[in-house]
């Protein structure tokens, strides 16, 4: 077998996993979301770079006002959803480069002293944690349903602050009734990869 991965760990992760649009009541637990990033965090990033930001948004309040900002076919799924999070990129990351590669402090200044190289950094490498992200989700049985559609200046002055760039919203939850759309085609490997 190509993969060391047993089978029934591949389809949780992917050939079964799907995008959730609705979720059960059950809550999702601070014990949960902490055993998630204990297991991705150690998924691989440029420099070690870690500049995924995640916020939680759990009371109703903030929900509301998270709601608002949601395009108008996302806002029930955002309402109605245990848990959900607002995932973003910390243009700042640098700063703790030199305690998470303490190997070669010096990338935080030679690499990373200018905002606009760091931006397109922290972009890249926290799009890559967003998707750990989303497999740890799976990997704790939930389900997760990762958006983009959404007013990010809007999310960004509600949420964050100028030093953070939103990424999306991921509801999360166990599945709901209905819970699934048709699974969508995907390009098979011929179409995808080319040797040279």
């Amino acid at each position: 077998m190509p993969l060391a991965l047993d089978p029934a760990a591949q389809d949780l992760l992917f050939r079964e996993a799907r995008t959730a649009n609705t979720f059960t009541d059950e809550p999702v637990t601070d014990e949960q979301v902490r055993a998630i990033y204990d297991l991705v965090k150690y998924g691989p990033t440029a420099f070690n770079q870690t500049p995924l930001r995640i916020t939680l948004v759990r009371s109703p309040e903030a929900r509301e006002r998270l709601v608002r900002h949601m395009a108008e076919g996302n806002r029930p799924k955002t309402a109605a959803a245990p848990l959900v999070a607002i995932l973003s990129a910390d243009n700042e990351f640098h700063d703790d480069l030199p305690a998470l590669l303490p190997h070669f402090p010096q990338a935080k200044d030679m690499f990373f002293a200018e905002r606009p190289v760091r931006e397109q950094s922290a972009l890249l490498n926290a799009a890559l944690q967003a998707a750990y992200f989303i497999v740890g989700v799976r990997a704790a049985g939930l389900a997760a349903g990762p958006m983009t559609g959404l007013d990010f200046a809007g999310v960004q002055k509600e949420f964050l602050d100028a030093d953070h760039t939103p990424l999306m919203v991921v509801n999360i939850g166990r599945p709901g009734e209905d819970a699934w759309f048709p699974r969508s085609p995907r390009l098979s490997f011929d179409e995808v990869v080319t040797t040279v």
